[in-house]
């Protein structure tokens, strides 16, 4: 029987360096089809850098991230939501990629900054989901621009540390907000971090917003604190007419549970979605649940609206 010859080195080198190009290839062609769904825009408003990811087709939705936080908290969401939505994702001004404002910013400034975005985009009306500090964001929003919203979507958020507590605690709170902002970024992540996530988060998670929180902003931040800090939305809530949905970890430490309940209450014909198992920040922790409770809500709504 014939033997068959042994393919040269040279041939088995060419065919290597050929499957090592071909796999590469793939990798970058995943890379960029990743990077262009998440394309960073930039605009400028009033003088201020803002930084925005615009993903997806279908009835729009804005997410608003928390203070320590920025727009990163929401990749699951915006990977997920997108396959219906429209979802629009900004560092608030004084977080992430986007310019610091001046220290005479307001709640009331970073509201028209958003609507002003929005023009910007040419979207008029839209489903505005905040969680924490965002949450108050999407409060006030909804306060100054009511036929703008769809729909809210309040997640573990506040009515304002006036409004829900005494003046004095408040005060106290502020004051260790603006203290620990000049602290070292470690130890400032280390100051807030045990506060974000139940007690059982898997570590990946929560290295995650570590290194989401050791970028806060200390002029966005301190702001961002003063703003929730001064804030009282209770004469709001009764007022509010648009669907609403309250989505709450049912382990949160920030914005415990009661407070989800008292909101349901006041808010006429809000729902209340638990996350069982998640705490403050239960995008990042529950990620499926959270996403089907927006998606399932929001796509109710745009039927009948």
């Amino acid at each position: 029987m014939k033997r068959l010859k042994k393919l040269p080195l040279k041939n088995k080198n060419q065919i290597s360096v050929k499957k090592i190009f071909l796999f590469v290839w793939f990798v970058i062609s995943l890379n960029n089809t990743y990077a262009q769904k998440n394309i960073i825009f930039y605009t400028s408003i009033k003088g201020l850098s803002i930084a925005y990811t615009k993903t997806g087709s279908g009835p729009p939705i804005v997410l608003l991230h928390g203070f320590t936080q920025d727009s990163r908290i929401w990749k699951l969401q915006i990977e997920s939501l997108s396959k219906n939505f429209t979802v629009i994702a900004w560092d608030a001004p004084g977080a992430g990629l986007s310019g610091d404002p001046t220290e005479k910013f307001t709640i009331d400034d970073w509201a028209d900054c958003l609507a002003n975005l929005l023009d910007s985009i040419g979207i008029k009306k839209v489903h505005i989901l905040g969680l924490s500090w965002g949450g108050l964001l999407a409060q006030e929003f909804y306060k100054r621009y009511p036929d703008r919203v769809i729909s809210l979507i309040l997640c573990d958020t506040t009515i304002g540390w006036t409004g829900a507590l005494s003046d004095s605690v408040a005060r106290e709170l502020l004051a260790a907000c603006i203290h620990n902002s000049f602290l070292p970024r470690q130890d400032f992540v280390l100051k807030y971090l045990p506060g974000m996530f139940s007690d059982s988060v898997p570590s990946a998670i929560k290295n995650e917003l570590s290194r989401i929180m050791s970028d806060t902003h200390p002029v966005g931040f301190r702001l961002m604190a003063t703003a929730v800090a001064t804030a009282d939305t209770r004469a709001l809530l009764p007022t509010i007419k648009t669907p609403t949905l309250l989505i709450w970890g049912e382990s949160d430490k920030r914005s415990p549970l009661s407070a989800a309940y008292q909101m349901r209450d006041v808010i006429h014909g809000a729902k209340l979605e638990i996350i069982s198992g998640a705490g403050h920040v239960s995008n990042m922790e529950k990620p499926i649940q959270f996403n089907k409770a927006v998606k399932d809500f929001c796509l109710s709504v745009s039927t009948t609206k």
